[in-house]
């Protein structure tokens, strides 16, 4: 089991990591039956000492609590989850273990194990959570590369939630300097399908963790859950673009619960994509406008230095085969807000050919959709 758990003072309870693939089992057994989440899995070890005590006991606890013929998960099932994992090269990470995030410890509610696939070592570096709109602007994104390259160069890791829109530009921006993907799903669950090469790249590169057993198809109920690693893993956490009922607002809120530095770049007050930052910002958070003030604003305990107000812009895409007009003029409103962009950058972003891109504008134009100041610069009609 040493290749997998290794064995290692306990961070903040009295009971040891396991030390053996038998007392891997037990952990899993006792964290994947009824009722046992993060919490009260910490409390029954802090009381019994070890899981297979925990779980002798597990029948009088509840009886106690009022809940009769209360069933562990059969032993088979958790075996079947460890062998599945092995084959695909994941690895378990154990709270307390040499293994495990020593950051991630600090929070009330740490995730007794993890699954991870890809540099189990990224789990002792130092860390950032960026994170942001699905739905982000071209500006969102292009602000959000520019942030993860930045502190790449200085030695942070990023850390995100693989989901379209900033996630993908944070994770894609920092394939080379260090990058950790934290999934709703099981670790061997590639969502969105979209994110496919680049899930392959991070599990090859970098690092993908998940507290949810192989194959779990994530659900709404479980990225509430992963939100809160995101912030866990990191000593700051930055919101680029966020609505004000988003699960990146929901990021900041356990980040600040867990006691990290909360960061905003700010945004047009008529963008709603911006809505959620800018009541960061009323709240307390630091404002941020590049990787410099990120630097800047970090806890002492993490490097900083000074960097490049504008870090340089990676080469624009190849073409790619036009869609649609319909959708076409879909994914051109997803990357227009309420603050203008220049009608070259949205061409750019976009990946296409300027004649249909062109095109479109033109008739978005038109109906009323969108609004051209001078100078080329679109926005959104308000």
């Amino acid at each position: 089991m040493a290749k997998d758990i290794a064995p290692d003072q306990p961070v903040r309870t009295d009971y040891a990591a396991p030390t053996s693939v038998d007392e891997a089992l037990d952990w899993l057994q006792l964290l994947r039956s009824p009722r046992i989440g993060p919490v009260t899995f910490h409390k029954l070890l802090s009381e019994h000492g070890t899981a297979r005590a925990a779980m002798e006991a597990l029948p009088q606890v509840t009886a106690s609590a009022g809940l009769k013929d209360y069933q562990l998960i059969p032993r088979d099932r958790v075996e079947r989850e460890y062998a599945a994992g092995r084959k695909k090269g994941a690895r378990l990470a154990a709270f307390g273990g040499a293994l495990y995030s020593p950051v991630l410890a600090e929070i009330e509610d740490a995730p007794p194990l993890l699954w991870c696939l890809g540099d189990l070592d990224f789990l002792k570096r130092p860390c950032l959570a960026l994170v942001g709109a699905r739905n982000a602007s071209a500006l969102g994104q292009r602000l959000a590369r520019a942030f993860a390259k930045g502190v790449g160069t200085e030695g942070l890791l990023t850390v995100s939630g693989l989901a379209r829109g900033i996630d993908t530009a944070v994770h894609d921006a920092s394939l080379e300097t260090g990058t950790i993907a934290v999934v709703a799903g099981g670790v061997d669950v590639i969502y969105p399908q979209e994110n496919l090469k680049l899930y392959k790249q991070i599990a090859q590169k970098g690092l993908i963790v998940s507290e949810q057993p192989m194959g779990m198809q994530p659900q709404a109920r479980h990225f509430p859950r992963r939100n809160r690693l995101i912030s866990g893993l990191s000593r700051a956490v930055v919101v680029v673009e966020a609505a004000i009922k988003s699960g990146s607002l929901l990021t900041a809120r356990d980040a600040a619960d867990q006691g990290r530095e909360v960061m905003a770049a700010p945004g047009h007050p008529f963008d709603g994509r911006a809505a959620g930052c800018n009541q960061l910002l009323r709240e307390g958070a630091t404002l941020v406008r590049n990787a410099e003030d990120i630097l800047l604003a970090l806890p002492p305990s993490l490097p900083q230095g000074l960097l490049p107000l504008e870090p340089p812009e990676t080469a624009p895409p190849m073409p790619q085969k036009t869609p649609p007009m319909d959708e076409l003029r879909g994914r051109i409103l997803a990357h227009l807000g309420a603050a203008p962009l220049p009608e070259d950058q949205v061409i750019r972003a976009l990946g296409l050919p300027a004649a249909p891109v062109n095109a479109a504008l033109v008739e978005l134009e038109m109906s009323g959709t969108i609004t051209r100041a001078p100078g080329g610069f679109l926005s959104l009609r308000g």
